[in-house]
């Protein structure tokens, strides 16, 4: 186990987690007087965040799962392992654009 991606890893998918979950929170595409092509945008906006959420709660959970002694689930979705390269750059970009923009909002 290599400490420091792990811990990247994790700290990126909290950051992204509580991000998409916020968006989440604002995102309504079945508001009442919006128009076809706003329910549609507004609809993508939530599935995008939604399946963020997804992705990022797994890099938070899998840990944990781990240290619990839940290594071997009968899911093969859920499967708890040490986060890729791939993972870890793709959670990490994410959360650089999120710190990025509360950072220009002030």
């Amino acid at each position: 186990m290599n400490f420091t991606p792990d811990v990247i890893h994790w700290f990126a998918g909290l950051i992204v987690l509580a991000e998409a979950l916020n968006k989440l929170e604002r995102t309504d595409p079945c508001a009442r007087g919006l128009s076809i092509h706003q329910r549609v945008v507004d609809g993508l906006k939530a599935t995008a965040w939604l399946l963020l959420a997804a992705g990022a709660g797994g890099a938070v959970a899998t840990p944990i799962l781990g240290w619990l002694g839940i290594n071997n689930l009968n899911f093969p979705l859920m499967r708890p392992g040490p986060p890729t390269f791939e993972s870890t750059a793709v959670l990490l970009g994410f959360a650089v654009l999120i710190i990025r923009t509360r950072v220009k909002e002030g």
